[in-house]
């Protein structure tokens, strides 16, 4: 056993509360080993690399995806899996960005982190951060179990790019709407087999992202200069379109205009629904056959974070017109479920 490396990057499990003022200041990884000795129980190495300066969440930028995920890469042979320790208000971004960048893995990459600070009594940290190092060690016929960039919280593990956070104050702040977890974790770890992912090739990392991309909401009453201003944007070369139910909009002359000259001019409009489960199927209603008509990509059941860094990832690696579409509509890393398999 070769151990396992965290990755620590900031986020609420390595924060401590400060008595006099009450806000939260980070700790370093002495301390929080301090606080989790379990740590030392292991009976394989557990190492640390740290942000020089752990962040909040909140500040996480593509260069910090790019940052874990070349630690990933320069210590690959030499550990049998990775915890990154990250911060929840964009955890399913980085864990999206990360199953994006890290081509062909065989071993886990899990994401965890915490609700409340490590120092507070009830913290859920502590749960997480062991029953994360347990997945990513965990190993069958010599083979890691989980080889895939994962999402453990509370009592689940689920794909990375599956999921998003749904609540700011429950244990289990996690959902995975369109993907069953991969691992339920009770008095066992109980893993769903034929629902891990499994790649061929060696790993390599895709060290790309193009910032240049929007998220346009549809609403009821939008102006369509809100709606021009999005698409005018200089420099835009793609749009994530978060649309009402199974991919419909309103059927408004100037908004497919819009969209259609945006289109033209080479920008990528991706269709994904407002709503927390299903997927956009363009054309089943009126509302959405203007939208497939003109060009806009389904995006089937790609969430929001799925959608938008993956529209990044594609974008930056050069992909424009139909093979940025035809990658769009199929899957990279399992994020995105194919018709066919929605037909079966």
């Amino acid at each position: 056993m070769k151990g396992i490396l965290l990755i620590y990057t900031g986020g609420t499990i390595g924060m401590m509360e400060d008595p006099a003022s009450g806000s939260l200041t980070p700790l370093n990884f002495q301390e929080l080993r301090t606080y989790i000795p379990e740590i030392r129980r292991f009976s394989f190495r557990v190492d640390v690399k740290a942000f020089d300066k752990p962040i909040d969440s909140s500040d996480v930028q593509t260069q910090t995806w790019l940052e874990i995920a070349d630690l990933i890469h320069q210590h690959y042979d030499q550990y049998d899996g990775f915890v990154v320790l990250h911060g929840t208000d964009t955890m399913a971004y980085s864990a999206s960005a990360l199953s994006f960048v890290l081509r062909n893995l065989k071993k886990p990459v899990i994401l965890t982190g915490s609700q409340l600070p490590i120092g507070k009594l009830r913290t859920d940290g502590k749960e997480n951060l062991i029953t994360a190092i347990e997945i990513a060690s965990a190993k069958r016929n010599g083979d890691a179990i989980v080889q895939e960039v994962a999402v453990l919280f509370d009592s689940n593990l689920f794909r990375g790019n599956r999921t998003h956070k749904y609540s700011t104050e429950n244990f289990d702040a996690f959902v995975s709407p369109n993907y069953p977890p991969l691992a339920t974790v009770g008095i066992y770890i109980k893993y769903e087999w034929k629902h891990l992912l499994r790649t061929q090739g060696d790993f390599f990392v895709e060290r790309h992202f193009e910032t240049d991309v929007a998220i346009l909401k549809i609403f009821p009453g939008m102006s369509i200069d809100y709606v021009n201003a999005i698409l005018n944007i200089p420099r835009l070369k793609g749009v994530v379109l978060e649309t009402y139910g199974s991919g419909n909009a309103p059927k408004d002359a100037a908004l497919i205009s819009a969209l259609q000259k945006a289109i033209e001019n080479g920008i990528c409009i991706l269709n994904i629904t407002q709503c927390s489960k299903g997927f956009v199927e363009q054309g089943r209603y009126d509302t959405s056959a203007g939208l497939q008509k003109i060009g806009v990509t389904s995006g089937g059941d790609l969430t929001t974070e799925a959608a938008l860094t993956k529209l990044m990832f594609l974008l930056g690696k050069g992909l424009r017109g139909k093979s940025l579409h035809e990658q769009l509509t199929s899957p990279i890393s399992g994020e995105i479920t194919t018709f066919s398999s929605i037909s079966d």
